[in-house]
């Protein structure tokens, strides 16, 4: 009879752990963050310190977002799954390195809103079909909760605990709200390994 109650949890506990593993990386991330700015603090940083350039640190998951050398605001960020080394093919999981710039921006994004950025350029293109590989595209900076979940509880701050993306960089909903606003398009984007 004892063995009919560890039968029972075993079929409880192997999915249990199967979906841990599977799904870990999306678990929330319990980060310290800063205060969202205002919108007349928003719109004092447009007029005396406007963002000129967006600096990524892939290895410390952060984005700067600087006025000359002033760092106005900073961010942590989720990089493509596979975030070591800089995108080279579609569906790689690597988010790229290198200076491009944020040439256009999504508010349907499927990631609540993106800002486009310009990946691939000449040189990615020309060593993708050298290996007669396509490039991928579509990398952006976007939110970490889809259109569809914007009606839960903090999914303006939830971060997931791990890499996730296919490339893009991910930040929380409320980050990318102040991003969207204080970014203008052609702003310069340089992602460091």
């Amino acid at each position: 009879m004892k063995i009919k109650p560890l039968i029972i949890c075993t079929f409880l506990i192997v999915p249990l752990g199967i979906a841990f593993y599977n799904y870990e990386k999306y678990l929330p991330t319990f980060t310290s963050s800063h205060q969202a700015l205002s919108n007349e603090e928003i719109q004092e940083i447009i007029k005396t310190k406007p963002v000129t350039s967006i600096e990524v640190f892939k290895n410390q998951r952060l984005l700067l977002l600087k006025s000359n050398q002033d760092v106005i605001r900073q961010y942590p960020i989720r990089l493509g799954f596979n975030p070591k080394g800089h995108k080279h093919f579609e569906n790689d999981g690597r988010t790229p390195e290198g200076i491009y710039s944020i040439d256009w921006r999504n508010s349907q994004s499927a990631y609540y809103k993106s800002l486009h950025i310009s990946y691939p350029d000449a040189k990615d293109i020309a060593y993708a079909k050298q290996h007669n590989q396509p490039t991928g595209g579509d990398i952006m900076i976007h939110g970490s909760v889809p259109k569809s979940l914007l009606s839960m509880p903090f999914s303006s701050t939830y971060m997931p605990h791990k890499d996730w993306t296919l490339g893009c960089i991910a930040v929380r909903n409320v980050d990318i709200d102040e991003i969207w606003q204080l970014v203008p398009n052609h702003t310069k984007i340089i992602i460091y390994p």
